[in-house]
């Protein structure tokens, strides 16, 4: 199958032989689905807080974090092209002729390009837009001349203003009392108010992509003095990239190598499970993790920096009590009934049988997760289950949908009656009882990958993802879920989105 020059380039790329065949085969023979065993839902897998825990949450955070190394990682090496997708559509069609307008003028709803023109002012990139166009011709002109592709183009081309080509990271989200801000703005503004040290330390990571971490550096530079300042701390932002060595080959539709057109192998970016790695390397306590796309301006953030505080403080609370069934195991003093029944009711994790200490040890000494979890308002996407382990025993996952074989017996019915889904708003316990910090690779599931179809060239071609970051990559993982309020959530995934009122100044 593989030419010694085919080996060479598998070897450059920072895979090996072995873990590409696996590659293949789960191509072939398809990752198993995830079998769910029914929904995590108030009082059997979803904490519900009322007032008094919310307050005993947050003032355990504020007492248990206080010698603790705490960093916020943000995913942001994602390009923002996927936001202007129907922007982009229309640059390649529009002529500007009137069957071209009335085609405009026939979709006026939500997230609409007709709604992005006649609210193009809403939008916090606007003057910077308006900018775009010289003395002799005004935006305000254009669009009066319905010179539309014109507009768009400004927006999006290289030789304008290229959001096409930035990362979400770098575009101007919000407008606030004249003030505008990017989502790491807002992000370094979030951390500032949760994850700040004892020593008045800030630390941010970045997983960005190589050509644009020069960008990301220039900008927090430019803002570190204002909010060193204001919130008397010192900002330490790090960046990572996504490891080559993280990527996946991509078949044709037999399931053979793609090949490009010079006859080298194709490898593919493996989606947010790649991301396991960078989050590896970070040497800290407590992580908080939320996307670059996330954010909302100042007026609405205190709901944000609560309930970060709210899952902080469950988490570290949670992590003493482990730490303690773990020395008592340890020395032969734990109570396994009492430790079986903290594991059922505390961590996400239940089993039809008497466990052992030596059983229960093992399902004590793992990386722990405290994930917010929203009702669900229709969106598509991951959600909160309790999953069949196969051996007598369940656990609390995060599932996506494409992960789910909706036809098999009541899945379906269990899928549907779901109440919850999945935000991304997650804090992590990276550390064991001895204070020393997990090797995350060995708590995933490689089988809870899945296989999608993409083009290259013009020719079909199959693309494969690890195991999500938030699903598989953390199937071995103490989990928790937390209802937290739907407005900590509110991603930007179309530029329209921007218009809403959540994000609007």
């Amino acid at each position: 199958m593989f030419s010694a020059s085919d080996k060479q380039q598998i070897n450059d790329h920072g895979l090996d032989l072995e873990t590409v065949e696996r590659q293949i085969a789960y191509f072939k023979k398809g990752f198993p689905p995830s079998k769910l065993k029914a929904p995590a839902i108030d009082g059997s897998g979803i904490m519900i807080l009322d007032d008094a825990a919310i307050a005993n949450a947050i003032s355990g955070y504020d007492e248990l974090s206080a010698d603790k190394t705490i960093v916020k990682f943000v995913p942001a090496s994602g390009a923002a092209s996927r936001m202007f997708k129907k922007l982009f559509a229309f640059l390649e069609s529009y002529q500007g002729t009137e069957a071209d307008y009335q085609e405009l003028i026939a979709d006026q709803k939500g997230g609409s390009v007709f709604e992005f023109l006649k609210k193009l002012e809403d939008f916090a990139f606007y003057d910077e837009l308006t900018d775009q166009f010289g003395a002799d011709k005004s935006l305000q002109q254009a669009h009066v001349k319905r010179e539309y592709g014109a507009i768009i183009g400004a927006l999006l081309n290289k030789d304008g203003m290229n959001y096409g080509s930035l990362p979400k990271g770098l575009l101007k989200f919000h407008r606030e009392n004249g003030v505008v801000r990017t989502p790491v703005e807002e992000h370094v503004v979030e951390g500032c108010q949760y994850a700040k040290g004892a020593d008045g330390s800030v630390a941010l990571h970045f997983t960005v992509s190589p050509e644009h971490q020069s960008a990301f550096e220039a900008h927090v530079e430019s803002l570190r003095t204002s909010y060193e300042s204001k919130f008397d701390c010192k900002l330490q932002v790090s960046y990572s990239i996504q490891q080559p060595g993280t990527d996946t080959i991509a078949v044709d539709l037999e399931n053979e190598p793609f090949r490009n057109e010079d006859g080298s192998l194709l490898f593919r970016p493996a989606g947010h499970g790649a991301l396991l790695a960078n989050l590896n390397e970070i040497d800290a306590d407590v992580v908080f993790l939320k996307n670059i796309d996330n954010v909302v301006p100042d007026r609405l953030k205190e709901e944000t920096i609560k309930f970060k505080k709210v899952i902080g403080g469950l988490l570290l609370k949670l992590q003493s009590q482990v730490f303690a069934h773990v020395d008592a195991l340890k020395s032969g003093k734990g109570d396994l009934k009492a430790i079986q029944q903290f594991i059922e009711e505390k961590l996400g994790y239940r089993s039809d049988s008497d466990l052992s200490g030596e059983a229960l040890l093992k399902i004590l000494d793992r990386p722990m997760r405290v994930c917010g979890m929203v009702k669900s308002d229709g969106d598509p996407g991951g959600g909160p289950f309790w999953v069949d382990n196969g051996d007598g025993t369940s656990s609390l996952q995060v599932v996506e949908t494409a992960q789910i074989d909706l036809s098999g017996e009541g899945q379906k019915e269990v899928f549907n009656a779901a109440t919850h889904f999945n935000p991304v708003d997650v804090v992590c316990g990276l550390r064991n009882a001895q204070g020393e910090k997990y090797d995350l690779m060995q708590f995933r599931d490689p089988e809870t990958g899945f296989a999608t179809e993409k083009s290259k060239d013009g020719k079909s071609l199959k693309a494969q993802e690890l195991p999500g970051l938030w699903n598989g990559s953390m199937a071995f993982w103490n989990t928790v879920f937390v209802e937290v309020p739907l407005i900590t959530f509110n991603p930007v995934k179309a530029v329209n989105d921007l218009l809403k009122p959540e994000h609007q100044g």
